[in-house]
């Protein structure tokens, strides 16, 4: 708990964990009870066998994405359509936010939204 020794214990633990690969520190932690797990890119955590196991990973129009969460027996979530790209839903939530149209479009103007 010495919040001053923190630096130099991270970088003991840097060094430390840059004498290996990422693969063989699975290897060296793989069949023991130590928490370890690797930290995955988000094109490979799709493909992990604990993600695949649990369907954290869902497809939606074409797209990969994390599955709803949290997840209850229950009440089953779904996602009802794929991601949108950004700004595509801006005037609706700026509506919604109660903007008229021409407050929309001055900020439009002034580069505030796109």
């Amino acid at each position: 708990n010495d919040r001053d020794g923190w630096p130099e214990m991270r970088a003991a633990f840097e060094r430390r964990f840059r004498t290996r690969t990422r693969a063989d520190w699975e290897r060296h932690f793989d069949g023991t009870d130590a928490c370890v797990a690797p930290v995955l890119s988000l094109t490979e955590a799709p493909d992990h066998p604990h993600n695949r196991e649990r369907q954290t990973f869902v497809e939606v129009g074409g797209v990969v994405q994390p599955g709803p969460a949290p997840r209850f027996s229950a009440t089953p979530a779904s996602i009802e359509h794929g991601p949108v790209l950004p700004g595509s839903d801006t005037d609706r939530i700026l509506t919604d936010l109660g903007y008229s149209p021409q407050e929309i479009g001055k900020l439009r103007e002034s580069g505030a939204v796109s």
